[in-house]
């Protein structure tokens, strides 16, 4: 999996473009600034456009050229964000210690789903905030009709609103929807798909 994604982020160009996803912005821009955890953060431009609007970020992804393009871009907007390498469920993070975590299209294998969502609730403060969007598992019908739809092709490897409520129930939700979307990112998120989008609040004990 890693030299597959190494071997797509190592292309001149940015694969997903170098704005954010719209969703992602959107949300953020109504949080107040603080720390954010992006796991899966690729090439780094939903990392860069938090740092850019003042937050600390903290980026992570299994690809080596992901941090190379990520950290370019970084530079390119005169922010600066820490990115780390690796499996997220090797890498260590404190407990409590972030303010957001967006996990914008972290497709991971199947049995890691709910890890990776113990691992962000866990970091995660007290109201801290939960801001997701990734490919639903009805996006599959997308993809046999437009090949530039994007994601994974084996629907486990997808997610639905279900999953979501599996792993963030206890949360104050604010947003819980699958939806279709049309995608404008970069090369390989063209045209309509599918997702679940989620946004919700960690309980302040």
């Amino acid at each position: 999996m890693q030299n597959m994604w190494d071997e797509r982020y190592a292309r001149q160009e940015f694969v997903y473009g170098k704005e954010p996803n719209e969703f992602f912005k959107l949300q953020l821009d109504h949080l107040p600034v603080g720390s954010i955890l992006m796991p899966a953060d690729g090439e780094g431009r939903n990392g860069v456009y938090a740092a850019v609007n003042g937050w600390t970020v903290t980026s992570c992804d299994l690809s080596l050229e992901g941090r190379n393009k990520a950290l370019q871009l970084a530079t390119e907007r005169g922010v600066t964000l820490e990115y780390l390498v690796g499996d997220f469920e090797t890498l260590s993070f404190p407990e409590s210690e972030f303010d957001a975590a967006g996990l914008i299209f972290a497709h991971v294998q199947p049995n890691q789903k709910s890890l990776l969502f113990q691992q962000v609730d866990r970091c995660l403060k007290p109201g801290g905030y939960v801001i997701f969007e990734a490919y639903c598992k009805q996006h599959v019908k997308y993809q046999r009709l437009n090949p530039t739809a994007g994601g994974p092709k084996e629907e486990e490897h997808l997610y639905s609103a279900k999953e979501l409520l599996q792993s963030f129930g206890h949360y104050n939700i604010q947003l819980l929807e699958e939806t279709e979307v049309q995608q404008k990112e970069g090369i390989y998120h063209t045209g309509p798909g599918f997702v679940v989008r989620f946004v919700g609040r960690k309980p302040v004990l």
